[in-house]
């Protein structure tokens, strides 16, 4: 006689647990997470074969023309750029992990020091700014959406978009010396160099934010607009609801969408444009940094800065694709 021994039934918390490591938020979570490491990879290998495509010897380039043979042997040796590729490739990949990105060919710090020395200076600028457009772009897209809704006042419209579309298409570097000239040099109300206080900070953020908050705003105008005449607003303003509820409750968190989306890309676009207003304006970040460095062929810290701002816009797209789904759901459902 044989006996059989049935499993226990599953209990409500296992199925739950089974449900979530099964459903859509699971699979949003390793397609997302796939697809982090592969951009990952990409920009891992894409910056080590940097110094290896380059035209010429990035150890003479650095040393000059004139040091000895000698010199720049031993500097070779000492980075292992005498190595086999694929074996240069490996201790690379092994640096990484243990935080070594190499050493300095001008300063002979190591690659890691430099970039914890300016990283702070250029995250700051950058956070700020992004928080300084957001600050701007949705209360006057809002605003606008509210007093321009259903083709009233035709005009302001015209010179809201007029205006943003103007501040929108004038880059950072730019924006930033006009800023300089009238704060700095007419009216001297503010630093326009270094960083050395709370005031010093004004002229860069605003520089790098205008633009985006100007984009912002604009698309913030066209999202409320669309949301006010949504059928279930329509009957809240049917039924005499107070408008601080219609507007902030009701129609702000549905025309938020499309403003986080494009917030998300233009905060790597603020990654991207530290390089140039921090060099405009003498800031102690990675963007001079980066700039000096290309000058001073010192191809390691450039490599190394490189990672950093590639990192930087692969962990914003992921963050930007995670809030979406949690104010969207259905998103992640769907792409499951």
């Amino acid at each position: 006689m044989t006996s059989t021994t049935e499993a226990p039934p599953a209990t409500g918390a296992s199925r739950r647990g089974a449900a979530v490591l099964d459903g859509p938020w699971a699979r949003f979570a390793v397609r997302r997470a796939s697809q982090l490491v592969v951009s990952m990879w990409v920009l891992v290998t894409a910056a080590f074969l940097m110094i290896h495509l380059i035209p010429g010897d990035p150890v003479r380039s650095a040393l000059g023309p004139t040091a000895p043979a000698s010199l720049v042997a031993a500097r070779r040796e000492s980075l292992g750029l005498d190595d086999p590729l694929l074996l240069q490739y490996v201790h690379f990949l092994r640096g990484l992990f243990t935080g070594d990105l190499g050493t300095s060919l001008t300063s002979r710090l190591p690659v890691s020091e430099v970039i914890s020395q300016r990283l702070p200076a250029t995250v700051q600028l950058a956070l700020l700014a992004f928080v300084t457009a957001l600050a701007i772009a949705v209360p006057l897209g809002v605003l606008m959406g509210v007093l321009t809704r259903g083709g009233r006042r035709r005009g302001g419209e015209l010179a809201f978009s007029s205006t943003s579309v103007v501040l929108g298409a004038i880059p950072e570097f730019l924006l930033g010396v006009g800023l300089v000239y009238l704060f700095g040099v007419q009216w001297g109300v503010l630093p326009v160099a270094g960083r050395s206080g709370p005031e010093s900070y004004v002229l860069p953020v605003l520089s790098l934010a205008l633009g985006p908050a100007a984009a912002l705003a604009r698309i913030m105008r066209v999202e409320m607009v669309s949301v006010l005449q949504a059928d279930y607003l329509r009957t809240a303003r049917a039924k005499r609801l107070p408008r601080r509820r219609i507007y902030l409750r009701d129609a702000l968190p549905n025309a938020l969408t499309a403003t986080i989306t494009l917030g998300g890309l233009l905060l790597t676009a603020l990654v991207a444009g530290t390089v140039l207003v921090e060099n405009v304006f003498a800031w102690p970040g990675l963007g001079s940094t980066i700039a000096s460095s290309i000058l001073l062929k010192d191809y390691p810290v450039v490599q190394g800065i490189v990672l950093v701002y590639g990192a930087a816009v692969l962990l914003v797209n992921l963050t930007v694709d995670v809030v979406l789904a949690l104010l969207d759901p259905r998103s992640a459902i769907r792409e499951s």
